[in-house]
């Protein structure tokens, strides 16, 4: 999985005043846990766009006082009505202890179902892996091309090789659907087969 590098101040006061204070100079109040202790810093509100503002998923290099830790995003709060960053929380990750997070699906292959006038519809975009940090992949790839029209993929059918999916067997990640001008070619070759037959 792709990483930001995220170069931060750790923060000694972590009060209201003070968070408000970091706020109002452009800066974002963070917390890491998952460590020995509990660490408190602050970055710049640009530092996050690449982490924030996107349908991927990255993981985070937090530089903090020339050490680095390794994390993933964990909670984001926004202001209701500017919308800005007003808190972030991270949870570092571990070599050796693995972790779940949602990743994105990527569709792959041509579907003989959309071929042949089928819609396809995604009911779940984005999937719960869990792995080591190192096994973790930017999203799963979704081979639709044995869905014939009416079929549905289900999870038990992706590749879960260094990491394991989170889901039910019965979740459904996509179908084909029978499109209305599908059905309605159906419909009429139907009316005039039987109509072929009456003759």
């Amino acid at each position: 999985m792709k990483s930001i590098t995220i170069k931060g101040s750790q923060r000694e006061s972590v009060g209201k005043a003070a968070s408000k204070a970091l706020r109002n100079a452009g800066q974002v109040p963070c917390v890491l846990y998952g460590g020995d202790n509990v660490l408190h810093f602050s970055a710049p509100e640009l530092a996050f766009k690449n982490i924030v503002y996107t349908p991927n998923v990255y993981t985070a290099a937090i530089e903090l006082n020339g050490k680095t830790y390794n994390a993933i995003l964990q909670d984001i709060q926004f202001d209701p009505v500017s919308d800005k960053i007003i808190h972030i929380d991270f949870y570092q990750l571990h070599k050796d202890k693995e972790i779940t997070i949602e990743v994105p699906i990527q569709i792959e292959g041509t579907s003989p179902g959309i071929m042949a006038g089928g819609t396809l519809r995604i009911v779940n975009r984005k999937l719960k892996v869990k792995a080591l940090p190192d096994n973790l992949p930017d999203f799963v790839p979704v081979d639709i091309s044995g869905l014939e029209m009416g079929n549905k993929l289900y999870v038990t059918k992706l590749a879960q090789d260094k990491y394991k999916i989170m889901h039910p067997d019965n979740t459904v990640v996509c179908q084909v659907r029978v499109s209305r001008a599908a059905m309605k070619a159906a419909q009429d070759a139907a009316k005039a087969e039987k109509a072929a037959t009456k003759k």
